[in-house]
């Protein structure tokens, strides 16, 4: 009995923690799509690539997150108010504005910070900023540009049994172009873009303690440079090798890999299931949408 209520208040601090994602960059290597937006809200399947990363957190319990802005941190903020207004079913007084929506169960259960980190503050600067409101304990921390099938309990489980302040997701990097196996001039086997066999690379998902703030020494620092190199050389950074799905988007190339994953019906990633819930039957009259610009008529309860 004594395991069992340890497990069960284990994972109730586990869901407690809270997920700071990185989502202030410039993304000049995808200009053609962030000249208009920030990269995480380039869309992968009609949903930006950071409601992607925010359904595989929340899948495993983590519903908290801090999101730090800088460029073009505005259309960011609008697109959740909108998120917010228009998914499932509502029903609007066009003369009044009075609006209801009814299907609240379509909206995961999520608490969102939106946080002003500045436009030149790099990624360490950022996380930095993050720290008051991911709260003084263990941080989920992830990029708000890259994908993952990883299993966060597993990678969290991980970060506790060393003890260390840092950990971060080792990922091998798919490779640009398929691969030859060639005896002479004969190809004895072809493999159409396989990860790399060799090497691995920071894929972050990290988990961090509170002490890594401390080795951020200023605004415009880029967490993958100083402040890693630092924890490093004190043993204080710790790798979790992810040996499955991992894919970033940096290039258009990468954004069309997932988008043809994601209308392929077996995007890796999507390892949560939806469940379409309309709630009762309390239609009045008005309008209703079943999703964003998909109307549809409802009979009067």
């Amino acid at each position: 009995m004594r395991d069992s209520e340890g497990s069960v208040m284990r994972i109730i601090e586990d869901e407690s923690i809270k997920v700071g994602i990185l989502a202030g960059g410039l993304g000049s290597r995808l200009a053609e799509e962030t000249s208009t937006r920030p990269k995480p809200m380039v869309e992968i399947g009609g949903m930006p690539i950071l409601w992607h990363i925010m359904k595989l957190y929340s899948h495993f319990g983590f519903n908290d997150f801090a999101i730090a802005l800088g460029y073009k941190g505005e259309y960011i903020k609008r697109w959740f108010r909108d998120y917010c207004s228009n998914q499932g079913s509502v029903s609007l007084n066009v003369r009044s504005g009075d609006l209801v929506r009814h299907s609240r169960n379509l909206l995961p259960e999520w608490n969102v910070d939106l946080v002003d980190t500045g436009m030149n503050s790099g990624t360490g600067g950022r996380i930095k900023k993050l720290g008051p409101w991911l709260g003084n304990k263990t941080m989920l921390i992830t990029w708000g540009d890259g994908v993952a099938d990883i299993n966060i309990h597993e990678l969290l489980a991980f970060h506790r049994s060393h003890g260390r302040l840092a950990t971060l997701t080792a990922v091998r990097p798919p490779a640009r172009y398929g691969r030859l196996d060639i005896d002479g001039d004969q190809i004895t086997k072809f493999s159409e873009k396989p990860q790399i066999g060799e090497g691995w690379i920071n894929g972050a998902f990290f988990v961090l303690e509170p002490g890594v703030l401390d080795f951020i020494e200023s605004e415009e620092e880029m967490f993958e440079q100083g402040p890693l190199s630092r924890l490093a050389r004190e043993g204080q950074l710790m790798a979790y090798h992810h040996r499955s799905f991992w894919q970033c988007m940096d290039t258009m190339r990468e954004k069309q890999i997932l988008t043809q994953l994601w209308q392929s019906g077996k995007a890796p990633w999507q390892i949560w299931k939806d469940e379409v819930d309309e709630g009762p039957a309390d239609w009045t009259p008005g309008v209703h949408w079943d999703g964003p610009g998909a109307e549809a008529p409802r009979a009067r309860a």
